[in-house]
């Protein structure tokens, strides 16, 4: 059975930085794509990150310049360096990876940003 396990998360100051992981378990047959979500709430899941294959990386308008994603496909990890965070950034961050994004998911972890 795959798992997702996400860590990392927690409260923060506005300005501050924080680095989630995200490491799968259990196996997954093919890995071609890994992502971040976040969700606050009362909002719909955003997509922020995506690391692909072949180390193509995307970002949602919101947080390009200031996150990072850096996947290991044969690891089967994936990390989301967050720097000059922002209250807005404050949700449940989650982790995915698969060979689509939104197969495998992780249970996410809680980032708290103050002002």
């Amino acid at each position: 059975q795959v798992q997702l396990v996400e860590s990392g998360g927690g409260l923060v100051q506005a300005g501050g930085s924080l680095r989630l992981s995200c490491r799968a378990s259990g196996g997954i047959f093919s890995i071609n794509t890994m992502g971040w979500y976040r969700q606050a709430p009362g909002e719909q899941r955003e997509l922020v990150a995506t690391f692909s294959a072949g180390g193509v990386t995307n970002y949602a308008d919101s947080v390009k310049g200031r996150f990072t994603i850096d996947g290991d496909i044969a690891k089967e990890t994936v990390s989301l360096q967050m720097d000059s965070l922002k209250p807005e950034d404050t949700a449940v961050y989650i982790c995915t990876m698969g060979p689509v994004l939104g197969l495998y998911l992780g249970q996410g972890t809680q980032v708290t940003v103050s002002s």
